[in-house]
């Protein structure tokens, strides 16, 4: 596939849970076709991200590839923006630690089960 050929989009990266994967979600218009309406529609693509560099809610131009995995069929071409995702802790928004919880399920007292 020639680069005169290859798509490109423009999106937002959703996921980065994958190794060399990230999610893009890229957001387009369309007419609905009885009434007219403009709608938001959304496509997610698979695409490789090979030094790891993409972070959730980066902007990045994705364009098209030969199939390189059963869903990846694009390639990160650029980063064009970063992201502003905060990073909060649980004691900031009064929300107690995962250790002071207890992670065990415990019955009540007194609702033994024999």
């Amino acid at each position: 596939m020639s680069k005169a050929n290859q798509k490109t989009r423009t999106g937002t990266v959703v996921s980065t849970k994958m190794d060399k994967t990230v999610v893009v979600a890229v957001s387009w218009r369309q007419k609905h076709l009885l009434y007219g309406k403009s709608m938001r529609r959304i496509s997610r693509f698979a695409a490789h991200d090979e030094r790891g560099d993409c972070r959730l809610g980066d902007t990045v131009r994705i364009r098209e590839t030969r199939p390189l995995s059963a869903t990846k069929r694009w390639r990160v071409a650029a980063v064009l923006q970063r992201g502003e995702v905060p990073e909060v802790k649980p004691a900031e928004i009064g929300a107690p630690a995962l250790e002071t919880v207890g992670l065990a399920a415990t019955a009540p007292e007194g609702t033994s089960g024999a």
